[in-house]
């Protein structure tokens, strides 16, 4: 699998996530050094300040962090007043580390390099929400090895536990996280009611993503920086020549910006947040990266996944492999979504190789529309989504692939499929720190960016 590089900016201003040295793993010594786990801001006014910043949460949905923490307490005063137990019925608060979409990379990487950044945001948001546990949930098993290292060198003030899942798409999607942390599969639940009325031990439960802890985290050492720490993203981008890049960037850079900065200036468009925010054409690169302003045009930022389509590539071939992966990824749990995800997969895969039918089109567009809110999850949603954007964004495209085979296509290794549009992790050295500490149980048994060396990925 191709390297993923990281890049700084370079002049690297404060407050951000990517730190100084994303490629060593951060040791609470440095951690503490660079002021993290300080006390002068408590969790009342760390509150305010996120409200003020109106940070949002970076797992793909971005609804606002505060109203999410406010949430989760406010359901945990209530069930106080129940007269429950001391501890039955708390809030409960999970760092959720577990990142299905293929094209991302931002948060293992953060849970490899900088796992002392996110249990200080995890603590931080159990004070504000009143809760008594924590969870880190992952699947990447450097990822858990960093986070019990880090929890043994500097313990948090409420217990933390590490559990583990399997790496599939619908793993980090907030129900599943909450059935997998109760001993159940990581598979979505029927909605209502949402964790943060009714979670983990049926408890009201925050489950937060670990780029959105970070923040928080961030936010409380430096509340001066609040709309900065707020505004800035991590961004992972790929298609272009050189490789993918994990990046920070600011909201409202244009998209086109970044294509040029990763090799691309005349990309053809972009497959968008990851698979949920569906393909944009060229036009849509004159965008600023703003979540308000991507949502508005049709399209999103989701976790911040950036696919570009490289001059002379095929927006068919790029949305054939991402139904593919979707139809791949499905719980099959829900009907509909197992025959949904299946036949727009079929169809694109047939567009793509020139054996579509000449009502392909009629069929991708009519479950564009009508397959949407129809599962437990929003899987077949980004299905749906990628054969409406690809209608939309590239109809010549697709005439002409029903006029004849497309080249392209047809060069295309079918084998690969769904796996050309998985990025890999940036590998991260340990702390430069002595014996290594006794590992804590698990649950299951912007400038142009300066390059920094080549970083080995693994998947």
């Amino acid at each position: 699998m191709t390297t993923t590089t990281i890049r700084l900016p370079a002049a690297q201003p404060p407050g951000t996530v990517l730190g100084t040295a994303p490629d060593i793993g951060e040791s609470a010594d440095a951690y503490r050094a660079a002021g993290g786990y300080g006390t002068h801001t408590g969790p009342g006014e760390l509150l305010a300040h996120l409200a003020a910043s109106d940070l949002r949460g970076r797992g793909g949905a971005g609804f606002p962090a505060a109203v999410k923490l406010r949430s989760v307490r406010d359901n945990g005063c209530r069930d106080d007043r129940g007269g429950r137990d001391e501890l039955s019925g708390r809030p409960v608060v999970v760092a959720n580390g577990e990142e299905g979409e293929p094209g991302s990379a931002k948060d293992r990487w953060l849970l490899r390099a900088r796992p002392h950044l996110v249990l200080d945001g995890l603590a931080r948001a159990a004070a504000v929400t009143g809760a008594v546990r924590g969870f880190v949930y992952l699947s990447d098993p450097a990822a858990g090895e960093s986070v019990r290292r880090a929890l043994a060198e500097h313990p948090p003030p409420l217990p933390v536990e590490v559990v583990e899942t399997d790496h599939t798409y619908v793993a980090g999607e907030e129900t599943a996280v909450v059935r997998r942390i109760d001993g159940g599969p990581a598979l979505p639940a029927a909605k209502p009611p949402r964790p943060f009325e009714q979670g983990v031990g049926g408890a009201p439960t925050l489950v937060s993503n670990v780029e959105t802890l970070a923040r928080i985290a961030l936010t409380a050492a430096r509340p001066d920086l609040r709309l900065d720490i707020a505004r800035g993203t991590l961004v992972t981008l790929s298609g272009g020549p050189a490789g993918p890049v994990l990046t920070e960037v600011p909201y409202g850079i244009p998209l086109r910006t970044l294509a040029s900065r990763h090799g691309v200036p005349d990309a053809a468009g972009a497959l968008m947040g990851g698979l949920f925010g569906g393909l944009v054409d060229a036009r849509a690169l004159d965008l600023p990266l703003e979540p308000g302003a991507l949502t508005a045009a049709g399209t999103a930022l989701g976790c911040g996944a950036i696919r570009f389509l490289a001059p002379g590539g095929c927006p068919v071939a790029c949305a054939a492999d991402a139904a593919a992966h979707l139809a791949a990824e499905s719980a099959r749990q829900c009907g509909v979504c197992v025959s949904g995800t299946s036949a727009v997969g079929d169809a694109l895969h047939a567009l793509a190789a020139g054996t579509a039918g000449p009502d392909t089109a009629d069929r991708l567009d009519r479950w564009s529309r009508g397959l949407r809110g129809r599962g437990a999850c929003g899987l077949l949603d980004a299905a749906a989504g990628i054969a409406g954007s690809l209608l939309r964004a590239f109809p010549g495209h697709v005439r002409a692939h029903l006029a004849a085979p497309c080249p392209v296509c047809a060069a295309a290794a079918p084998a690969e499929g769904r796996h050309r549009l998985t990025v890999a992790v940036p590998e991260v050295a340990g702390p430069p720190t002595g014996a290594s500490p006794v590992p804590l149980p698990a649950r299951l048994p912007v400038p142009l960016p300066t390059a920094l060396p080549a970083l080995k990925g693994t998947p």
